[in-house]
């Protein structure tokens, strides 16, 4: 039971009296690289948003570490990568670590970090994800798939055991994408990263993962973790 890091019990929800979700339960484990996948409409970024307490479930409960979602305070546990859009504006004023660092600002138990320990987590996590070198460039002036590692690393500024990502991938290009999908795995089998993430693309990551969760209509139809003998709960 301890190397669960993430469970949903039972959990429904609904957008203007429409079921989205109906008793989902799953679990994550430690070091699981979990894809949550399913058709179009079946819940899936919603389903990420309610474990991450940005949605409230009309039923049901998530846990995160062992504790209930609404008790849960150690959020510098927790990284999330939002679904991209568009890629920014040229024009944007922001450097990368200005974008790096924006977390460490915003959570209380950093506030108290000197200039040089912020420094030295901002090269880290551009280290981890490879955009060292790039620190000090406009992220407007960088390429989407650029942009997209640089918003895994402010996702990780923090040191984060869990990272969320929802379809990360969305506007980048097919060599690009298998470059950051490397990445990921890296990340996970590496510096051991739990990662749950929405995609569309799970056949081009079947190899990477070790948890599926799959929606069908709303409801969970699939919560396996793969092994080499087989599958398992």
């Amino acid at each position: 039971m301890d190397d669960i890091v993430l469970r949903g019990e039972e959990i429904s929800f609904s957008y203007d009296g429409c079921k989205v979700l109906k008793d989902c339960s799953f679990i994550v484990k430690h070091g699981d690289f979990a894809a949550v996948v399913g058709s179009n409409g079946a819940g899936k970024s919603t389903l990420l948003k309610i474990c991450l307490g940005l949605l409230k479930p009309d039923s049901g409960k998530v846990w995160l570490f062992g504790k209930v979602l609404d008790k849960f305070e150690a959020w510098e546990k927790i990284g999330y990568v939002p679904q991209r859009i568009l890629t920014l504006n040229i024009g944007f004023p922001a450097t990368v670590e200005e974008v790096v660092s924006a977390p460490l600002y915003a959570k209380k138990q950093n506030k108290k970090l000197s200039k040089q320990e912020r420094e030295s987590l901002i090269y880290k996590s551009l280290e981890q994800v490879g955009m060292e070198s790039y620190r000090k460039r406009l992220i407007g002036r960088l390429s989407a798939g650029q942009q997209q590692r640089i918003f895994i690393a402010k996702a990780l500024v923090s040191g984060p055991k869990l990272l969320f990502l929802d379809e990360p991938t969305t506007g980048i290009d097919n060599e690009t994408e298998e470059d950051f999908y490397n990445l990921l795995n890296k990340l996970n089998k590496e510096d051991g990263i739990t990662i749950v993430m929405v995609t569309h693309d799970y056949t081009d990551i079947k190899s990477m993962v070790s948890r599926v969760i799959q929606l069908n209509e709303g409801g969970i139809i699939d919560n396996i973790r793969k092994t080499e003998g087989g599958d398992k709960k």
